[in-house]
């Protein structure tokens, strides 16, 4: 997009011309602008101030009932409508940081971050409202050329492609929960085997949080794939809400299987602790019959009654400890060949 007014720091507007340039706008042009049915416009602001919405509100002519998808300190799920305006919030997930701490990247599996995301669509414009940074927003602006035919979609598709992306971030932290739950089952079957009884619940955790999240999500999806949502927006609209919708409970599917994971790790390291368990006794239970045998010949040696063996003192003791001692390898190395130990 040459010659572009740059976007203030925080917030842009991009003109999406499926027939000409795409160009980027400066916030004070949107008062009076008309898109045409080849064009779409689209604005995204980061942490705006009242007045900023105030001119916003006005340029875009939205109802005042809209002010409700970005009220503060709410973060439930929600959709609503009025006219030919319509509005979603939902929650993003925010990507974690590849940290190389195995405790911190643990901690951060257990209380995924969301980021919550207001859209407000109309007749050939959308408006996108946060106050943390969306990465895929920008990545969203930066990848969009001038070829890149935007224009062409209406206010739903393009929302649509939005809400279809952020159930993407829930399939790439089930992606990276599945990554952790590798390196747990890995460290699980080693030899030298760690408490992962701490681990484990952090996941549980992680793996309950994020089917709660995601499951607020269902009056959004079930609510825009109804008949009655964009009756007079045709079948196209209707079938990119129903696809929608589908993505929505596929994406529950996936949530639902991590906990199924984390279950699965759990019985994983109880068959190990009960195997490492089932080593100890055999270990024991061999030194106990190595041990009776030993006390048996010491108690035979013991007994109280006069054998030409006892006249032989110190002789005699030396071989009878060399007899235990012979006795007690010959054990060991019976032990070891048939691998009880």
């Amino acid at each position: 997009m040459p010659n572009d007014p740059p976007a203030s720091t925080g917030h842009y507007a991009i003109l999406f011309d499926a027939d000409g340039e795409d160009r980027r706008l400066a916030l004070d042009e949107l008062a009076g602008l008309q898109p045409d049915d080849s064009q779409l416009l689209w604005v995204d602001l980061r942490a705006p101030d009242s007045d900023m919405l105030d001119k916003v509100w006005q340029a875009f002519d939205l109802p005042a009932r809209s002010r409700t998808a970005i009220a503060k300190d709410v973060t439930q799920p929600a959709l609503g409508k009025n006219g030919e305006v319509f509005w979603v919030r939902v929650a993003a997930l925010a990507r974690d940081r590849q940290d190389d701490d195995a405790k911190a990247r643990r901690e951060a599996r257990a209380r995924p971050k969301g980021v919550v995301l207001a859209i407000i669509a109309g007749k050939r414009f959308v408006l996108t409202i946060h106050d943390e940074p969306v990465e895929h927003l920008d990545e969203q602006r930066n990848r969009e050329d001038v070829d890149s035919h935007v224009g062409a979609l209406s206010a739903e598709s393009f929302t649509v492609a939005l809400l279809d992306w952020q159930l993407s971030t829930y399939f790439d932290a089930v992606g990276d929960f599945e990554l952790e739950i590798e390196r747990l089952e890995v460290s699980i079957l080693s030899d030298r085997q760690l408490d992962c009884l701490s681990q484990l619940r952090q996941l549980r955790k992680g793996a309950s949080r994020l089917r709660r999240m995601l499951a607020q999500h269902r009056v959004v999806f079930d609510g825009m794939s109804r008949p009655d949502f964009r009756p007079t927006e045709g079948k196209d609209a209707d079938r990119h809400f129903e696809k929608l919708d589908i993505h929505f409970e596929r994406a529950m599917d996936v949530v639902e299987n991590a906990r199924e994971l984390v279950v699965g790790s759990f019985e994983l390291f109880s068959s190990q602790a009960a195997l490492q368990t089932n080593k100890s006794m055999a270990i024991l239970t061999f030194a106990t019959v190595v041990l009776g045998m030993l006390a048996v010949l010491a108690g035979i040696l013991g007994m109280n009654f006069d054998a030409a063996f006892f006249d032989t003192k110190t002789t005699g003791f030396m071989v009878a400890a060399g007899a235990m001692l012979l006795l007690g390898i010959i054990a060991l190395a019976i032990g070891r060949a048939r691998h009880w130990f």
